[in-house]
């Protein structure tokens, strides 16, 4: 279904392609390694459970993403574009996690997202395992960045994120020397690359059924 399906109708679709949250997420479906599968670790230490909200919020032009910016000072992934999201708490749940840091990290409160399902778990090059957590937020919010966190909060059109075309393709030389590739998206100033764009591109995977290559 196209990105610019009445809202309803391209909710319910949406819905249709997830995981229900009561399976609680499962193996990893993505991860930073699918462009690089030689970078790849040995599975030798368990992963850090994880969660994100990849937050539809329904506009006039249809459905936009909620997206941020981290602060420079973090001491992973500063300055990169980010879903709110972070580790989970022993005996949290993925969508529990998801709501809980959005909150905490810009004021988003739960009262206005409805949950829709799971989307393809995530493994990055630091040692998560993250739960992408799809949720339909409703206008009318505030939001308020944690400073300590997030230096901007923003919307990219979710047409744009899910349109094949927009998915590029980049490489960089890891610590190690290897050069890796990743996925991107542009869109105007905003650069959201790695395990960000990793999840948007099996969203998409997951939504319109094109294989990750």
């Amino acid at each position: 279904m196209s990105p610019a399906a009445p809202a309803a109708d391209l909710r319910d679709w949406i819905v249709g392609h997830l995981d229900p949250l009561e399976e609680g997420g499962g193996a990893v479906g993505a991860s930073d390694f699918d462009l690089s599968p030689h970078a790849r670790p040995a599975a030798t230490t368990p992963l850090t459970p994880a969660s994100v909200l990849v937050g539809l919020i329904e506009r006039e032009h249809g459905y936009s993403v909620l997206l941020t910016k981290r602060v420079d000072t973090l001491r992973r992934h500063a300055g990169q574009i980010a879903f709110p999201g972070g580790r989970r708490d022993p005996g949290e749940t993925p969508w529990g996690a998801a709501l809980r840091e959005a909150h905490e990290e810009v004021g988003l409160h739960p009262d206005f997202v409805t949950l829709g399902g799971l989307s393809s778990p995530y493994q990055t090059g630091t040692g998560y395992l993250i739960t992408p957590v799809v949720g339909f937020i409703r206008p009318g919010f505030d939001l308020v960045p944690n400073p300590d966190e997030v230096a901007d909060i923003f919307e990219t059109p979710f047409g744009f994120l899910m349109d094949p075309a927009n998915h590029e393709e980049h490489e960089r030389e890891g610590p190690d020397g290897e050069k890796r590739r990743f996925y991107a998206m542009t869109h105007e100033d905003r650069f959201i690359w790695g395990a960000t764009a990793g999840m948007l591109r099996a969203l998409y995977t997951r939504l319109y059924g094109a294989a990750v290559a």
